[in-house]
C-alpha cells in the first residue's frame, strides 16, 4: 500500500507553459497547468492520456529540464534526497547536472536521439557515464557499462556496434540500460514502447520491470497505451489538457474509473472475443493555447452540466488511493 511508502517526488501547484511568439503575438501554451502529484519510492507510476495533453512536458518538468520556450510559471517541485525534501525548482545548473543519472534519469522518445550514428554504442556510454562519474578511467567506465549490459541479459558485444546495426527494439533496450547504469532512484520514461511491435514491446516492458525490481527504484512512465499501463504500472494518473484529472491504483482505474474521460479510455480497449465496435472519445482534445472555460473536458463530455462549463472542479480524494476532478462524481451518474 502506498501509504506506507516514502514520497520520493512531489509537485505543488506546478505550472509550466510554453511562451511563444507567433507573428508578433505572444501565444501561451498551458502544457502543465496546476499539477499536484506525489510519487512514491519503489513504484511504477504511469501517466496516460491522448497525444497533445501535456504528458511529455510534464515529464520534462519533473526531470527539472525547463528550457525556453518552456517556462516555469508557478509551483514547486520537490525531490527527497538523503532523507530531506529539497525544492529543486531554483537549483543551479551545476547542481542539476550532479543529480542527473545518479538520482534521476530520462529515457526520451526515440532511441536514435540518444546515440551518435557515427560512433559505436560504447562511446555514448563512456561519454554519458564519464560526465557524471569522476575519478575513473575510460576502461573503468567501460567495465561499469559492460556490467550493466550483462546484468540485463543483452549481448556482451553490443557496446562495439553502431546504432544503425541494431533493431529498434534492441536500441530501446540499450537506451534503457544506459539510463539505469548509475542506479538512479528515479527513472523517467517517455513512450519507451512507441513504434515497437507487440513481441518487442513485451520485452521492453519486462526489462523495465526487471530494473525496477532489481534497483527497487521508482519509474515514472508516460504512454498513451493503456494496455502497457495495465501490464506495468502500480498507479496511474490520467492527464487531460495539462491537468491530472484522475489518479488511482491501476486495479481501481480499470475496475472503477470515475472521470468520463478515463471511462472512455478504458472502454475503448479491445476485449478478447468481443467484436462489437468500441466507442472512442468524441471530438478532439482542446488546444492548450485556447482552453475552454471550466472543466476542459466539458465540450466532449456526454454528461456535461452548467457548472462544468463555468468552473474547474478540485482534484478531490475519494479515498486514500483514488482522486478525481469531476463535478459528476458522487451523484450516482458514474462508476
Amino acid at each position: 500500500m502506498v501509504e506506507n511508502k516514502e514520497i520520493i517526488l512531489r509537485t505543488d501547484h506546478l505550472k509550466a507553459f510554453y511562451l511563444l511568439e507567433v507573428q508578433g503575438t505572444q501565444k501561451v501554451v498551458k502544457a502543465v497547468n496546476d499539477v499536484d502529484i506525489q510519487i512514491y519510492e519503489n513504484e511504477i507510476y504511469g501517466i496516460a492520456g491522448e497525444s497533445g495533453c501535456g504528458k511529455t512536458t510534464l515529464l520534462k518538468t519533473l526531470f527539472n529540464e525547463i528550457v525556453p520556450p518552456l517556462r516555469l510559471i508557478d509551483g514547486k517541485l520537490y525531490y527527497r534526497i538523503n532523507s530531506d525534501e529539497v525544492d529543486v525548482t531554483g537549483m543551479r545548473a551545476e547542481d542539476k547536472r550532479k543529480l542527473r543519472m545518479e538520482y534521476i534519469s530520462y529515457i526520451p522518445q526515440g532511441s536514435m536521439s540518444v546515440f551518435n550514428p557515427v560512433l559505436k554504442i560504447r562511446s555514448t556510454y563512456e561519454d554519458f557515464i564519464g560526465s557524471h562519474v569522476t575519478g575513473q578511467s575510460r576502461e573503468e567506465i567501460f567495465e561499469l557499462a559492460r556490467k550493466r549490459i550483462l546484468e540485463l541479459g543483452l549481448p556482451k558485444n553490443i557496446l562495439d556496434v553502431y546504432p544503425h546495426q541494431l533493431s529498434g527494439g534492441m536500441r530501446q533496450r540499450v537506451t534503457i540500460a544506459l539510463a539505469s547504469s548509475l542506479n538512479p532512484r528515479i527513472m523517467i520514461g517517455d513512450e519507451p514502447t512507441t513504434a515497437l511491435d507487440v513481441v518487442v514491446q513485451r520485452g521492453v516492458i519486462q526489462m523495465l520491470k526487471d530494473i525496477q525490481k532489481d534497483l527497487k527504484n521508482t519509474i515514472i512512465l508516460v504512454t498513451h497505451d493503456m494496455g502497457v499501463h495495465a501490464n506495468v504500472a502500480d498507479r496511474i494518473g490520467i492527464m487531460y489538457a495539462g491537468k491530472i484529472v484522475e489518479e488511482a491504483t491501476t486495479e481501481r482505474i480499470f475496475a472503477q474509473p470515475k472521470h468520463p474521460y478515463t471511462q472512455f479510455l478504458i472502454n475503448s480497449l479491445p476485449k478478447f472475443g468481443d467484436k462489437t465496435m468500441r466507442a472512442s472519445v468524441p471530438g478532439s482534445p482542446p488546444s492548450l493555447a485556447e482552453l475552454p472555460s471550466g472543466c476542459p473536458f466539458h465540450p466532449r463530455c456526454p454528461h456535461v452540466k452548467d457548472i462544468c462549463r463555468q468552473q474547474m472542479p478540485d482534484f478531490t480524494p475519494l479515498d486514500k488511493n483514488h482522486k478525481v476532478a469531476c463535478w459528476l462524481v458522487g451523484e450516482g451518474q458514474h462508476g
